[in-house]
């Protein structure tokens, strides 16, 4: 079986390889190809995955291109983890939105809605471009922001284009080890948006063990959403909330920690994956990825007072474990449930079919459905409508070059309270992308 990762050159890259080579099942991976368009990050991640493969038999065969093409002709998966810009364009985005007084982080905020507007556009051309060449293919979507790019995807490509995130899985794996669950054993009620979900239950055997969590101030503050949020919170919301929540529940807490720092996590990123591409090896890559994980959220705790992250949340087994969980039940017809971003299908009543919203799903060899999961309250619906909107207005830029759309994106979003803002972040994100040249004045 062939598979197509497509932003090959990226540093997560060598996750999903070594996953990959830990798979011996029947029907498994035999060649990969990867595609970037730079040619440089190619031959180092190149470098990476030959360490990984040395001296273990049966590991799959790498090749490289950046003929796009040529990457996804004949393919059976394809991987899309693309960064439009590279970390150079998430750093600009969240310089700018600061300048302007506003969160701009990679998926939430004016971040979000800047790098979705240039995103889509190139995330459209590659769903073309594969609904031509490799029509019977599965598209398994990491790139940011997850929702928006795989509900735009699937405009061309349907219900093959499947969303995926780390962030979920993560979340549903603390509470349930603080609460010594077997988290595979466990129906789990998640629903929302893509870094905008909550936790409302985790079921055994017909019983709800989330509201006995939610009594004991001493386990909620045992795992990083419970330090994050705090226990009092968390039991007036009668849920967990994801992570990036925190940029919505604490706001100006959150700016404030942005605003002390000397540099914004896409400057960090930027910076510190300079180092690795210059001297690439499997040594050099896995201290860059430990030192990556080890100041994940870092703003978010430290407008929290949360601490350093646990240990237990510095190890792999995240999205490249979904991913490989996802493609053997597709592929081998094995059905398993995963949190996935897929159409609504009437999962929320407040949304769209079409709407791509992250929610377990029964996978199998027809696709992801989504399960049954309780309503959301109103808050949540409120929140989820509202960011959706934006999402929509990103969506309708994107297909017609409107300027009118791509402000209202930004003076929609609820943590943007300006249209005078939104209009001046569409400005100084325009001079600053070319990417984003395709907008027009009007």
């Amino acid at each position: 079986m062939k598979l197509t990762i497509l932003g090959g050159g990226g540093f997560r890259v060598p996750l999903v390889y070594g996953a990959l080579l830990g798979d011996q099942a029947e029907g498994r991976v035999t060649r990969v190809t990867l595609h970037d368009v730079d040619a440089g990050r190619l031959d180092a991640v190149s470098t990476v995955l030959a360490e990984q493969a040395a001296g273990l038999p049966n590991a799959p065969e790498v090749t490289v291109t950046t003929d796009l093409d040529e990457a996804v002709r004949g393919t059976d998966f394809v991987f899309s983890a693309i960064r439009v810009g590279g970390l150079e364009g998430r750093a600009a985005d969240e310089r700018i939105a600061l300048a302007e007084g506003v969160l701009g982080q990679e998926t939430v905020g004016a971040g979000g809605v800047a790098y979705g507007l240039r995103t889509v556009p190139v995330a459209l051309d590659v769903a073309g471009r594969i609904a031509r060449l490799a029509p019977e293919a599965w598209v398994i979507n990491f790139t940011n922001p997850a929702g928006l790019v795989t509900e735009a995807m699937s405009r061309l490509l349907g219900d093959r284009v499947i969303g995926i995130c780390d962030s979920p899985v993560g979340l549903v794996r603390r509470v349930a080890g603080v609460l010594g669950i077997d988290p595979t054993a466990a129906r789990v009620d998640y629903v929302g948006l893509n870094h905008l979900g909550w936790l409302h239950g985790l079921h055994v055997s017909g019983r709800d063990h989330l509201p006995g969590l939610l009594a004991d101030s001493d386990a909620l503050g045992s795992f990083e959403e419970g330090r994050l949020f705090g226990a009092d919170w968390l039991r007036s919301l009668g849920a967990v909330p994801n992570e990036y929540l925190h940029y919505y529940y604490f706001h100006r807490e959150m700016l404030q920690a942005y605003r002390r720092n000397d540099r914004t996590r896409g400057a960090f990123l930027r910076e510190q994956q300079a180092g690795f591409y210059a001297r690439p090896s499997l040594a050099s890559w896995e201290s860059t990825r430990a030192e990556r994980e080890a100041t994940y959220m870092a703003h978010s705790r430290a407008a929290s007072g949360a601490g350093e992250r646990a240990a237990a949340d510095l190890c792999s087994g995240g999205y490249e474990q979904v991913a490989l969980a996802l493609m053997r039940a597709v592929a081998g017809d094995e059905p398993t449930t995963l949190i996935l971003n897929v159409r609504n299908r009437g999962t929320l009543s407040a949304l769209d079919e079409d709407a791509v919203i992250e929610v377990p799903c029964l996978v199998d060899g027809s696709g992801a459905r989504p399960c049954r999961v309780a309503p959301l309250p109103y808050h949540a619906v409120g929140l989820v409508a509202s960011v959706k909107a934006v999402e929509r207005e990103v969506l309708a830029a994107a297909r017609t070059g409107s300027r009118a759309s791509a402000v209202k994106a930004f003076a929609l979003h609820p943590l943007i309270d300006s249209v005078t803002v939104a209009r001046r972040l569409l400005d100084a994100y325009t001079d600053e992308h070319p990417g984003l040249a395709y907008l027009n004045r009007k």
